[in-house]
């Protein structure tokens, strides 16, 4: 997500540029986690979130959307969100479509741009435009421009790595202001699952109290050596 198509993507404390960081790699997301937390992750995990992505370079994963499911109110919600860069899946499918994923470090070092491209049934391909900032009460914010945003906590699980939605904000003039829970879609999880060979499935998970399931995509991408 955009920190901003209308503001700027910012840090209160600037956090280092991922090549002044430790020569074992960037260590944003790792000071994330408690430490035996992070060492119980995969390797191909800890690869992936301590790679350093220099100026000028982006780190590539391509695979094929395996499934997308929405309720009714979640494809609503999807399509009525299409002014502010349509973050949500627009349409179900189950499976064959191509999908890209490219990761970029934001010019002044706050962040990651993350940019996901899904073909669709028709037309061009849907792309979703995020920014990652290592900022705010949980060290790890997410924007998708026009002042919306998220904060995220960090879990773990065998395999995976969970991003977890705690509180949506909105930014105005220069002021955030935090969303009350029941003005929200929900709890948003991403998770990133380790396959083994180079392999892992991207899932998003849009749950809400009282509706249930909203949103369900399942992805499954393969490491690209190197960077581009």
């Amino acid at each position: 997500m955009f920190a901003n198509k209308k503001a700027k993507l910012a840090s209160p404390e600037r956090q280092p540029l991922a090549d002044d960081l430790s020569p074992l790699g960037d260590l944003r997301f790792v000071r994330l986690l408690p430490p035996d937390a992070w060492a119980a992750l995969p390797a191909a995990i800890q690869r992936r979130f301590n790679k350093r992505v220099k100026a000028g370079q982006s780190v590539l994963y391509r695979g094929q959307t395996l499934t997308t499911r929405m309720n009714r109110i979640g494809f609503l919600l999807a399509q009525l969100l299409r002014p502010v860069g349509a973050p949500l899946p627009l349409e179900r499918c189950q499976g064959g479509a191509a999908a890209v994923v490219t990761v970029t470090e934001c010019p002044d070092g706050a962040g990651q741009f993350w940019v996901r491209q899904y073909n669709c049934k028709t037309g061009f391909p849907q792309v979703i435009q995020s920014a990652k900032a290592f900022a705010g009460p949980t060290g790890l914010e997410e924007c998708i421009g026009y002042g919306i945003g998220m904060t995220l906590s960090l879990q773990t699980g065998p395999t995976s790595l969970l991003f977890r939605s705690e509180r949506y904000f909105l930014t105005l003039f220069g002021k955030r202001l935090y969303l009350p829970h029941w003005l929200t879609p929900g709890m948003l999880t991403v998770g990133h699952h380790d396959l083994g060979d180079g392999r892992f499935d991207f899932t998003l998970d849009l749950i809400h109290p009282r509706l249930g399931e909203m949103v369900h995509q399942r992805a499954r991408f393969e490491d690209m050596e190197g960077a581009i």
